[in-house]
């Protein structure tokens, strides 16, 4: 039914259909108009045929509607404004006038001669006094209702044109403030990268060239779809497994991270990079401040239509007495940005500290694929430190 009158509207909304559809209103009134004086006329002692009461509604309506084109030109010629309301009332109460004359003249020339239902025929100049004495205030409503539409579908129009390009400057602008929250994380990332290989350059050159090699695979694959804000979870696993080879150079076996993703999971849709920052912070905050090996456990699961995805590490946690995370730096910060400009209320990023040390992020999202036209899944990157990949479904 919706889309129906929707159809309708935007055929209305065109010159030649808007024309068709004027006409239509006027002949429905006169199929109406006809079928009232038809019946009335029962009643009364001169009768009416059919033929005549069509015949007198076509001409009324047809002659109302022809006149009404003048009234809708006279309506877009001299729109309302408000600085010259005063000037306006007068221009179409003459207008209306006018109508009302020009409606007398033009529908008593169409009568003329006929006969009416007393048997005798019209004469010109009598009905035009007829009419004018009798319908001149109803063809003055008519005009001003004429025109009081014209204007409310004119502003209505207005109104539904500012909506949408609302609506488009508010998808744009959130388009250009994702693309920027998103080209944050490239500079974050890559001055904490260099750090690295500064410090690996002089002692472990081999090493420090194998991160430059990383670090140019990460810039391309990030780089590849910069218009691209959602990703499969299977792609955002093998940009992790590059990062943290990186992260491996310069831990050692002092990092371990399993990943724990179902197999059926790695085709759900999660916002391009959001893991990484995660990652990072649980490095930096987790694994950074240990002498011992650290771990980092990354999950993913489905819970009532939403994909949940969890980073724990085992890391000194929150201090003691602490009123609140002090762990909520760029990545982070960028990362919960982006996730209300994609999801607006329906997403979440928690901290959570973790009994015996440590802290879980937890990200929720809505539960989201792209359908069959992805290509087919692939394995997760296996865990850094030379362990085994663990899935558990």
């Amino acid at each position: 039914m919706k889309a129906g009158w929707r159809g309708f509207c935007r055929l209305c909304g065109t010159p030649a259909g808007g024309l068709v559809c004027w006409f239509a209103f006027f002949t429905l009134l006169a199929l109406v108009d006809a079928a009232q004086v038809y019946a009335a006329q029962r009643f009364e002692e001169f009768t009416i045929s059919w033929a005549t009461a069509f015949r007198r509604a076509f001409e009324g309506n047809y002659t109302m509607a022809v006149l009404g084109l003048g009234v809708l030109w006279l309506a877009r010629r001299f729109p309302f404004e408000r600085a010259r309301g005063w000037r306006w009332l007068g221009l179409h109460f003459g207008g209306a006038l006018l109508y009302s004359l020009l409606f007398a003249v033009c529908y008593s020339a169409l009568v003329h001669g006929q006969m009416s239902v007393k048997g005798k025929p019209f004469a010109f100049g009598e009905t035009v006094r007829k009419l004018l004495l009798l319908y001149t205030l109803g063809n003055v409503a008519f005009y001003w209702l004429i025109l009081l539409a014209h204007h409310g579908w004119h502003y209505y129009q207005r109104y539904r044109e500012r909506e949408r390009r609302a609506a488009e400057l508010e998808g744009e602008l959130s388009r250009a403030q994702l693309h920027a929250l998103r080209m944050q994380l490239n500079p974050h990332f890559l001055f904490n990268t260099l750090n690295t290989i500064a410090a690996l350059i002089h002692d472990q050159p081999e090493t420090a060239d194998r991160v430059v090699i990383r670090l140019g695979e990460l810039l391309r694959a990030s780089l590849d779809r910069p218009d691209t804000h959602e990703i499969p979870v299977r792609q955002e696993l093998d940009f992790l497994g590059r990062y943290l080879e990186i992260e491996q150079a310069r831990f050692g076996e002092r990092l371990a991270v399993e990943f724990q993703i179902p197999h059926e999971l790695e085709e759900a849709l999660v916002p391009a990079l959001v893991l990484q920052p995660v990652l990072e912070n649980a490095i930096r905050h987790g694994i950074e401040p240990r002498e011992a090996a650290g771990r980092i456990i990354v999950t993913a699961e489905r819970q009532n239509g939403r994909l949940e995805l969890r980073v724990v590490d085992n890391g000194p946690g929150l201090p003691a007495g602490e009123a609140s995370f002090p762990r909520e730096g760029i990545g982070l910060g960028n990362t919960r940005s982006r996730l209300q400009h994609l999801y607006g209320e329906c997403q979440s990023l928690t901290l959570t500290a973790v009994p015996g040390g440590g802290l879980e992020v937890r990200l929720s999202l809505p539960f989201r694929t792209a359908g069959n036209s992805l290509p087919q899944p692939g394995s997760p990157p296996g865990i850094v430190g030379g362990n085994p990949p663990s899935a558990t479904s």
